[in-house]
């Protein structure tokens, strides 16, 4: 059975546990620039070829690869009427946001199609910032059942889809090949081999992650609350992290936290302390996003190159949950060339785009059948394992809310406390519901 295939039947259970989940799709060789795997063109794409040039600017932050020129100039070529010129942003996430804030917020239409970064739809939605993609989904007939779901939803709120997934990205399970003999499938198995395999093979901890007051506390924390069902919002929108579900996730990290396996200076952590001891040969196992996995098996800084393996996370009660990572493509509300701009958004976020990226930039696709491309696979090594595709595939958003850097702050002080001691899972999820009902 083919990678992708496997992912979508692991992908179809978690769908029928929560909504939050991942599938997949089909698609033989990734050369079309149509998701939909049609070979009709759009009426947009028709009207485009009858008339006179158009520009449309597409803003991201600076691609220090060449996959975005090769992504434009393949463009071109199927598009001569619709010249796209590329608008750099600071790749500091926080600048380039409120760029964004402040262009868009003026109403205006100097950019046509940007990069969000994955928390950013339904803030964006919410003020007005965006183009719904519903009425050109619907018309191309675009299959987002070939989409990671989780990417899918990231982009979806108040009963409309914002924005599509270019690439994302989810949590791992890093761990030492020549210690482990099969990766825990839960964390509860994580708990008992990391305190069985501490200090074996130079090891100094059995496992690490990121547990500062930042927001990868909140990335650690959505994982443990939805392994074991717990969540935010439920999918009305409303308040839902004071449960039985949330709790029990919150006491496992603090479990964690609290146990003789972790640093004593875990809440310190951040994805660099936490990368430094894993390729030192410190951990035997490490949570990290995929990035990592590049570093952690070249010889030239890694100590343990020949002895890396990566597993999904584990699973608490309900599931496997790895926080969603990435970037989306949207297209702004007061854009004088939303056709032409949907064209160039539907390209990138298709097979032929999503190919080129994967490719010349090694970014994850975000469309499900390109791991099974022998061009793709051979790009990263990731790309063809099957436990990235299955861990990819637990991806869960953050929470969906036009309020996200408020909620965040809200969860990395109350969890932080929680993790520190000074208050317990119940006292944590009754202070973050009182106050994420009171953010405004």
């Amino acid at each position: 059975m083919k990678l992708w295939k496997k992912s979508l039947v692991f992908g179809l259970v978690m769908t029928s546990m929560i909504t939050l989940s991942a599938c997949g799709g089909a698609q033989d060789n990734g050369s079309s620039s149509n998701p939909s795997g049609s070979d009709n063109q759009s009426s947009a794409a028709n009207e485009g070829n009858k008339a006179e040039k158009v520009k449309i600017v597409f803003a991201q932050g600076n691609d220090q690869t060449p996959a975005t020129k090769k992504l434009i100039d393949a463009f071109h070529a199927k598009h001569p009427n619709i010249e796209v010129e590329l608008r750099d942003f600071p790749n500091n996430s926080t600048q380039m946001h409120d760029q964004y804030v402040t262009i868009l917020g003026g109403q205006s239409s100097e950019i046509d199609v940007m990069n969000l970064d994955v928390v950013w739809p339904a803030e964006f939605a919410q003020a007005g910032f965006l183009l719904p993609l519903d009425r050109f989904i619907q018309e191309d007939k675009i299959d987002l059942s070939n989409y990671l779901q989780g990417g899918i939803d990231a982009g979806y709120f108040a009963g409309q889809q914002w924005a599509l997934p270019r690439y994302n990205n989810a949590g791992l399970l890093y761990y030492r090949k020549d210690l482990v003999k099969s990766p825990p499938k839960t964390w509860d198995e994580l708990i008992q081999q990391a305190n069985e395999l501490k200090g074996q093979g130079g090891t100094k901890y059995g496992y690490v992650y990121q547990a500062k007051q930042y927001e990868g506390l909140v990335v650690n924390f959505t994982e443990l609350a939805a392994a074991y069902g717990g969540q935010v919002y439920d999918d009305k929108g409303n308040v839902a992290i004071n449960s039985a579900n949330t709790i029990k996730g919150l006491n496992k990290l603090i479990e964690i936290s609290k146990s003789g396996f972790v640093p004593t200076d875990i809440k310190t952590f951040t994805e660099l302390e936490t990368r430094n001891a894993f390729i030192e040969g410190a951990a035997v196992f490490a949570r990290h996003w995929p990035a990592l996995y590049a570093q952690a098996i070249d010889p030239k800084v890694s100590k343990i190159a020949d002895k890396v393996g990566i597993a999904p996370l584990p699973a608490g009660d309900v599931k496997s949950a790895a926080a969603l990572g990435g970037w989306f493509a949207a297209i702004n509300k007061y854009s004088k060339h939303p056709r032409e701009a949907w064209e160039f958004l539907k390209f990138m976020v298709g097979p032929e785009g999503q190919k080129i990226i994967a490719i010349d930039s090694t970014q994850t696709p975000t469309y499900l059948p390109l791991f099974d491309d022998p061009d793709v696979q051979k790009a990263s090594p990731l790309f063809a394992n099957r436990e990235f595709v299955e861990g990819l595939s637990a991806a869960v958003p953050r929470p969906i809310t036009p309020l996200y850097a408020k909620i965040s702050d809200i969860i990395q002080v109350e969890v932080s406390k929680a993790i520190a001691g000074e208050q317990t899972a119940e006292q944590a999820v009754q202070n973050m519901e009182q106050k994420i009902k009171a953010a405004k």
